[in-house]
């Protein structure tokens, strides 16, 4: 299940983001206090509302937080966004990533009207690759010098999945359910 994350949720993310495992392809992390998650979720709200990020808490079914994904860099215009997730490494290899794409392409697809996903995922990075792959992403192509990690720079692969692709996955025909309404500024 996906939802948005609440400052209760600060512990729990704080805890999953610690390991330099789980950050070690991100320009942020591992956490070092909790109160740098608490200050990315007291953004969130901000950042919905003015379209230029829809991020989820990625919870299982007692509630308890796996990790987060969600839709960035969004262009109403050319209907696309690109899609992101992390999870704690408990949750490697268990299916939630899969999971929660499904979620998200249903959103971005169905509810939200975009035609394209991105994805970017660092290119000494094969599992994020490989994952990607496997739920119906195409590879594009490298874009060098793409991400900053504090001093250092790293080129990222670029991958793509269209609606008409999605359309065509087992993943379009999941059941999902979307309670509420996204809001208004990532409807195209």
């Amino acid at each position: 299940m996906l939802r948005y994350a609440t400052a209760a949720d600060a512990p729990a993310l704080f805890e999953l983001g610690t390991d330099a495992e789980v950050t070690r392809f991100f320009s942020w992390g591992p956490y070092t206090s909790v109160d740098e998650p608490a200050a990315y979720i007291a953004r969130l709200a901000g950042e919905r509302e003015r379209g230029e990020r829809l991020e989820f808490l990625i919870v299982d079914r007692a509630g308890r937080a796996l990790g987060v994904t969600g839709l960035s860099e969004f262009s109403r215009r050319d209907r696309r966004a690109v899609i992101g997730t992390w999870l704690g490494r408990p949750f490697w290899g268990t299916g939630v990533n899969r999971a929660a794409k499904t979620l998200v392409a249903g959103l971005a697809f169905r509810v939200l009207g975009l035609e394209r996903l991105g994805a970017y995922t660092d290119l000494d990075n094969p599992r994020s690759q490989t994952a990607l792959e496997r739920i119906g992403f195409s590879r594009e192509g490298v874009l060098r010098d793409w991400h900053r990690h504090g001093d250092q720079v790293h080129d990222v692969i670029v991958l793509s999945w269209l609606k008409r692709e999605w359309e065509r996955s087992p993943l379009a025909h999941e059941p999902i359910d979307v309670v509420g309404e996204p809001p208004a500024a990532f409807r195209c």
